[in-house]
């Protein structure tokens, strides 16, 4: 018998092998010893809260954070708005601490282009706080990424419950 012959009887009787082995359970008494075999499943990882943003309908960078959101893991509902303010006011952004869409997630805001692992990271800790602020619109922030890649370094605030803020990531 030729080697590539030798070689396509044994793939052959392999196949058949498994194919046996798919149709059968284990015995009654093995059973107990192939479950022990298996390393143990881990527990599920907590599933991150919806995120919801509010933001004007022809924005399209706040496009972008909400897609960056979503690569990273978050489920975004996105209500278009005209009108963002009262929102900003509603949840407490500060004055001047403004950007172009606000989002709600896990009793927080998140106003502006905040990185995903911000995010994370806030409902992670929970700090007694309103939310996060990126000021304005970093060029190299997520939805602001410029095509050769320059950013501008920029600072996440947390804004405390009285208002004022506190330097939470540094980019």
């Amino acid at each position: 018998m030729s080697m590539h012959a030798a070689t396509a009887v044994l793939v052959l009787g392999a196949v058949v092998s498994l194919g046996a082995c798919a149709k059968q359970a284990p015995a009654p008494e093995r059973a107990a010893e192939v479950t022990a075999e298996v390393a143990p499943v881990p527990a599920p990882t907590q599933a991150l809260p919806l995120v919801v943003v509010h933001k004007s309908p022809s924005c399209g960078c706040c496009g972008l954070w909400v897609d960056h959101m979503r690569q990273a893991g978050f489920q975004v509902e996105v209500r278009d708005e005209d009108n963002v303010n009262p929102v900003k006011e509603r949840v407490g952004v500060p004055y001047g601490k403004g950007s172009c869409h606000t989002a709600e997630v896990g009793g927080y805001f998140i106003e502006g282009h905040v990185p995903a692992a911000d995010v994370k990271r806030l409902l992670a800790e929970k700090p007694d706080a309103k939310g996060l602020v990126l000021p304005g619109m970093p060029m190299g922030s997520p939805g602001m990424e410029m095509p050769d890649g320059h950013s501008e370094p920029y600072t996440v605030e947390l804004v405390r419950r009285d208002g004022t803020t506190a330097a939470f990531a540094a980019h």
